[in-house]
C-alpha cells in the first residue's frame, strides 16, 4: 500500500489488539465507540473502510461515508450488513468465515454431549439435594430416579447446513462413534458423510439436529411447529447459528410436552432476550449468551483475519483508483 496515504479504517466496536496493530502499521485507524456524536459523523465521512461486529451497517451509515470501497465484517455472516446497498455503490465487502469454526464446532459437539448425559438436570439436582444420604448409592439413586444419560456413540446427528462449521462438527460427531447426515441445497454430496435430498427425512431420521445455515429470508423459522413435529420423539436441538432460524414457541412447547429431551440455543431471535422470556421457562434447554465464536483463539483469528481482508481489499481499491 503507498506510504503517500494512509487509508481510514474505522472500528465500530473493539476487536483483539492484534488486528488493531495490524491495520495501525499502513492506515489511520478510528474506534468509534470511542468518540463522540459529532466525532462519529466526521470519522464516517472519511472512512475508506469500516469493520463491524454486531453492529448493523445501513444504507445511511453508507451515505454517511463517501470514500467508503470496503466493510469488513468481524465474523461469519453478513446479515447485519445492507448486502444489495453496498453493492450498490460498489463497496466491497470481506468476512471471516474460517476463523470460528472450531469454536464453533467445540461448542456444539460440547452441548450435545451435555445434553445426552443430562448433565445440566443431574447437577441441578445434586445441588438441590435430591440424592438423600440414607437413600443408597449414588449410581442408585441416579438409575431409580430416572436421570440416565445415553452414549452418543451409534446416534445420528443431522447437520441442517454441511458447510465449514456444518463439516467441523461432523467430524468430532464421527470421532464419538455418531453417524452424520446433512442437509444443504447448495451442497449436494460430501465425502464424508450423507447428504439427504429432504429436510424432512433429515428431521425424521436424526437424533440429534444442529444448524448451520443464515438466517433471515426464507430461513426464518426454518424450524417451527411443523418441523419440530417431524423430528423423532426424545431427539434434540441445538442452534448455534442465527436466533431467528427457530420458533421459540413451537421449542418451548415441545420440550414442555416431552416431544423433544432437550435443546440448546446460544442465539436468540432478539438479543438479549428479555429476563421474563418463555424460552427461560423450558426445561432440558441449555442457554448461552451468543458465546459459541467467543473464545481467546478464535476473537484473535477474527481480527487478524478481517484486517487482512480488509488490507488486500483496499490496496486492490487504490490500484485501481491509481489505474
Amino acid at each position: 500500500m503507498s506510504s503517500r496515504y494512509r487509508p481510514v479504517v474505522v472500528v465500530t466496536e473493539p476487536v483483539h489488539h492484534s488486528g488493531m496493530e495490524l491495520l495501525s502499521q499502513s492506515c489511520e485507524v478510528l474506534l468509534l465507540s470511542e468518540l463522540s456524536g459529532q466525532e462519529r459523523t466526521a470519522a464516517l465521512h472519511r472512512a475508506d473502510s469500516v469493520i463491524v461486529r454486531s453492529t448493523p451497517f445501513t444504507e445511511d451509515m453508507m451515505d454517511a461515508s463517501p470514500r467508503l470501497s470496503v466493510i469488513g465484517r468481524h465474523g461469519a455472516g453478513i446479515d447485519n450488513i445492507d448486502v444489495e446497498a453496498a453493492r450498490a455503490r460498489g463497496i466491497a465487502i470481506v468476512n471471516t468465515p474460517r476463523s470460528n469454526t472450531d469454536s464453533v464446532a467445540e461448542y456444539v459437539v460440547t452441548v450435545a454431549l451435555m445434553l445426552l448425559k443430562r448433565i445440566p438436570e443431574v447437577s441441578a439436582a445434586l445441588r438441590s439435594g435430591a440424592f438423600p444420604s440414607g437413600g443408597g448409592s449414588l449410581p442408585g439413586q441416579v438409575d431409580r430416579g430416572g436421570l440416565n444419560g445415553r452414549d452418543a456413540s451409534g446416534m445420528t446427528l443431522g447437520l441442517i447446513g454441511a458447510g465449514a462449521i456444518g463439516s467441523a462438527v461432523a467430524r468430532r460427531a464421527m470421532a464419538l462413534g455418531l453417524v452424520v447426515k446433512a442437509f444443504d441445497p447448495y451442497i449436494p454430496q460430501h465425502d464424508d458423510f450423507e447428504i439427504v435430498p429432504d429436510l424432512g427425512e433429515l428431521l425424521e431420521c436424526s437424533d440429534i439436529v444442529s444448524l448451520h445455515v443464515p438466517g433471515g429470508g426464507t430461513n426464518r423459522h426454518l424450524i417451527g411447529a411443523a418441523e419440530i413435529a417431524r423430528m423423532r420423539d426424545g431427539s434434540m436441538l441445538i442452534n448455534a447459528a442465527r436466533g431467528d432460524l427457530v420458533d421459540d414457541a413451537a421449542l418451548v412447547a415441545a420440550l414442555e410436552s416431552g416431544h423433544l429431551a432437550g435443546a440448546a440455543l446460544d442465539v436468540f431471535e432478539s438479543e438479549p432476550p428479555a429476563p421474563d422470556a418463555a424460552i427461560f421457562s423450558a426445561p432440558n434447554l441449555i442457554v448461552t449468551p451468543h458465546m459459541a465464536a467467543m473464545t481467546k483463539e478464535s476473537l484473535q483469528r477474527m481480527s487478524m483475519d478481517v484486517a487482512t481482508g480488509v488490507l488486500k481489499a483496499l490496496a486492490s481499491a487504490l490500484d485501481t483508483d491509481a489505474a
